[in-house]
């Protein structure tokens, strides 16, 4: 019986269908635009359990023991955490599941918070596992049901898709009970869940029968739909481009899918048969497109469309009604590039590593801003836990010395994530190197979600907490140091000391992010009699500090976080505390 209904995000309606469908265990890594998921399913945990796993590969293998045990479990992560995640994954889409397996994959077009614009539909496809795509919030929460449903009936996990569009709008959502599904019982089945190569090549046998009952039966599953209307255009879409396909062209008929991995070849067919020009609007890759040309279906896509970014209403009525826009843009916001928040402790490690002049691999965080002026220290990103491994990679090409001029920068989550390894492998191999780790105590980039260093759970449960100096201690590292990262004096004299040796350091700038300390927090102004102009307290780049056009530095007292980074900067005492009655 349906409760109510209400306006959700398309997160939030997707942790509303776990719990509607009997989602019994849930593990995941924060990445936007995934991560609200797992934070509003917490609210549900009278009903279900969820955690924040160390990455997503981990993630993927509770979820898939949990299914293994007989429930229905999900493990949910951004598109580029499905490569940490593809290990597990292409191992369980020959395995199958017991209860019924979702992994929700959240894609990035446009990236706005990503290094690449992956899409998950082509792993999906690689490793033969069936993908769901939703266009709402309403559709992200009853999706969520089908899923399942298709999990158990064909044995195979599923790839709930999602894009930053759905995550992230809102949309009208119909509230259902809880369905309190049976759990499955254990059987032990070597041949089933043991992938050794001999039993491998017959689940593989196995799973092509599965895929070619599943393509047989999307052709009449509801989740694909038909809306006939003028029959001169016909599209092919699904996900967020349907709703840009429906209001750029309200009279065209749609094939919307639903499912779009294995495609319902028959259902496109028959479609394609009744228009007289068909697209295929789809965002990212020609994923779609390729498969229907290859049944010698003719269809216009890609050559009129791009590969890159998201699509809008106005992009589709001039690629395909050639409709000559407005020339007047709209009103823009002005852009806003992305900095550190003021009282940072990242600023101040970025600042040290500039006067040293000294170069740094980088990492996926906060930190990678490290890169822009005016500090623009950072050299490389790559992914999760990549800054040890390059740096180590230089050392071995270059040689010692050369690495005396190099440190890698990392974030206590995801050193906890990935970096952990590429340590090990720098002990391992007798490395040389510097790594910092900067640990401002939370998941920073992505909301201060909690991690295994924190001592909390997901739940909001105390738990042991990583000691991440003692665990690099027990790898084998000899040189940790943990320094305040606005102690500069001492931060610059520890660089310097550890840079210059012959064998692994790891500097721990332990600050706590500025945004989770809570209350009245200190304030600094200038002194205009003792300023000189100087400009040395803006050489870090806090914005809470702008130079007037007389040379004159000020400090705007809504955005002073009372680090005092610029006070240790300046020479002449010309930035003061306020005191709490001058406020």
């Amino acid at each position: 019986m349906s409760e109510r209904k209400v306006i959700m995000l398309g997160n939030e309606a997707i942790a509303r269908g776990a719990y509607e469908a009997g989602v019994k265990v849930s593990a995941s890594y924060p990445g936007t635009p995934s991560t609200e998921i797992s934070e509003n399913l917490v609210q549900y945990k009278d009903a279900l359990y969820a955690e924040w796993a160390p990455n997503e590969k981990v993630a993927t293998e509770v979820a898939i023991g949990a299914s293994v045990a007989g429930v229905r479990a999900m493990a949910c992560m951004k598109h580029v955490g499905l490569n940490v995640a593809s290990d597990p994954l292409y191992t369980v889409s020959y395995m199958g599941v017991n209860g019924g397996l979702v992994l929700f994959v959240a894609d990035d077009p446009g990236l706005y918070s990503s290094q690449n614009e992956q899409d998950t539909r082509m792993v999906a496809r690689a490793a033969q596992v069936p993908v769901i795509e939703p266009s709402d919030s309403g559709e992200a929460k009853d999706y969520v049901k089908i899923a399942y449903e298709i999990s158990e009936q064909f044995d195979r996990p599923v790839i709930f898709r999602t894009t930053t569009r759905l995550a992230h709008s809102q949309g009208l959502v119909e509230l259902y009970d809880r369905i309190e599904v049976e759990d499955k019982p254990y059987v032990k089945n070597v041949q089933k869940t043991v992938m050794m190569p001999g039993n491998a090549k017959l689940r593989h046998v196995e799973i092509e029968k599965r895929n070619l009952e599943l393509a047989e039966a999307v052709n009449t599953m509801s989740i694909n739909r038909v809306e006939m209307r003028d029959t001169q255009i016909g599209v092919i879409t699904s996900g967020i481009p349907y709703q840009y396909v429906r209001e750029a062209l309200p009279e065209a008929s749609v094939l919307k899918l639903g499912i779009v991995n294995p495609l319902p070849r028959k259902l496109i067919e028959e479609f394609a048969s009744k228009v007289d020009t068909l697209y295929v609007v789809e965002e990212l890759d020609p994923v779609i497109e390729e498969q229907v040309k290859s049944w010698g279906v003719p269809v216009i896509g890609k050559e009129i469309f791009t590969v890159q970014g998201e699509y809008s209403a106005n992009m589709l009525r001039t690629a395909i009604l050639k409709q000559e826009l407005d020339a007047a843009k709209p009103a823009q916001a002005p852009g806003r590039p992305p900095i550190l928040c003021p009282g940072c402790p990242h600023r101040s490690v970025y600042y040290v590593l500039n006067k040293l002049k000294l170069h740094a691999a980088g990492d996926i965080g906060c930190y990678t801003l490290g890169a822009v002026a005016p500090l623009s220290v950072v050299d490389t990103t790559i992914c999760m836990g990549a800054s040890i491994s390059s740096l180590h990679g230089m050392e071995k090409a270059k040689g010692k010395e050369y690495i005396k001029n190099w440190v890698a920068v990392i974030g206590d989550s995801t050193f906890l994530h990935t970096g952990v390894n590429s340590l090990m492998n720098m002990m391992y191999n007798k490395a040389t190197g510097t790594v910092m780790i900067l640990d401002n105590s939370t998941t920073g980039m992505t909301g201060h979600q909690d991690h295994a260093a924190t001592g909390k759970t997901l739940q909001g449960d105390p738990t042991w907490a990583i000691n991440i100096p003692e665990l690099c201690r027990a790898i084998g590292v000899k040189n940790v140091i943990e320094v305040n990262a606005f102690d500069l004096e001492t931060l610059e004299r520890t660089v310097k000391e550890e840079v210059a040796k012959d064998e692994v350091s790891v500097i721990i700038t332990k600050t706590p992010c500025v945004l989770l300390t809570k209350g009245k927090k200190p304030l600094y102004r200038v002194v205009p009699d003792k300023c000189k102009k100087c400009g040395m307290c803006m050489k870090p780049g806090c914005p809470a500090m702008t130079r007037a056009e007389d040379g004159t530095i000020r400090i705007d007292d809504t955005m002073c976080t009372g680090c005092g980074l610029c006070d240790s900067l300046c020479k002449f005492g010309a930035i003061e505390l306020v005191k709490e009655g001058d406020r």
